[in-house]
């Protein structure tokens, strides 16, 4: 049985208020988020959604994939979306030598950087997971990034639950400032279909508009 949260519990964000888990009570804003792309088909997908809505997000980008897909990477930031760092190999960090951690994000900056100059104006990062060492956070930090985190999870990834559920999980959950996580990846695929295009009707229908994360 998988287990997450849904709905980030506030002790949480306190107990890890090092991380942004939202970006405060801003009136009728939230800002979506997409793990693990650029993955082929579905990224451009995503891409199509969004340009059809007006709406700009932020991309968590594993360095691998960026590799692989680099048109698709570059498509990204020619529509105007904000690019983060998700690793280069979507590392566990509880489960990684922190040198290997350390050398996989700087991996994966160098790649970024040479298609998107401006990342070093707003350096992203997400652990792959949400799980990361104190001493990898720490040095993360150092390193000029801000660690972002989510309020809201879509669970798009989780195949045990239908699109339906996926879509509840976002509309009874977000609220102002809330960042919430879909992935733009072929596990993902069947959920994000539904759940993506009618959150977003859903929250435009309630007055929220959409920013991407600083």
């Amino acid at each position: 049985m998988k287990m997450y949260w849904v709905k980030t519990r506030w002790f949480i964000k306190k107990i890890f208020s090092r991380f942004v888990w939202d970006m405060g009570n801003i009136p009728n804003t939230v800002y979506l988020t997409f793990d693990d792309g650029p993955t082929p088909e579905v990224t451009e997908w995503v891409l199509s959604v969004l340009k059809e809505h007006d709406i700009k997000a932020t991309f968590f980008c594993i360095g691998n994939n960026i590799e692989k897909h680099p048109d698709i990477f570059k498509k990204v930031i020619e529509e105007g979306h904000t690019i983060a760092n998700h690793t280069f190999n979507h590392l566990n960090g509880w489960n990684t030598d922190n040198q290997k951690y350390f050398e996989n994000v700087d991996k994966t900056e160098r790649i970024i950087t040479q298609y998107y100059s401006s990342f070093k104006d707003n350096k992203l990062f997400r652990p792959p997971y949400g799980k990361m060492k104190s001493s990898q956070a720490k040095e993360v930090l150092k390193k000029g990034y801000k660690i972002i985190m989510w309020d809201v999870l879509s669970a798009d990834f989780d195949k045990t639950i239908t699109p339906e559920k996926c879509l509840s999980n976002v509309t009874k959950n977000t609220r102002n400032g809330s960042i919430i996580i879909f992935h733009d990846s072929v596990k993902a695929y069947p959920n994000l279909k539904h759940a993506l295009p009618s959150s977003i009707k859903y929250l435009k229908e309630n007055g929220f508009t959409f920013a991407t994360v600083r």
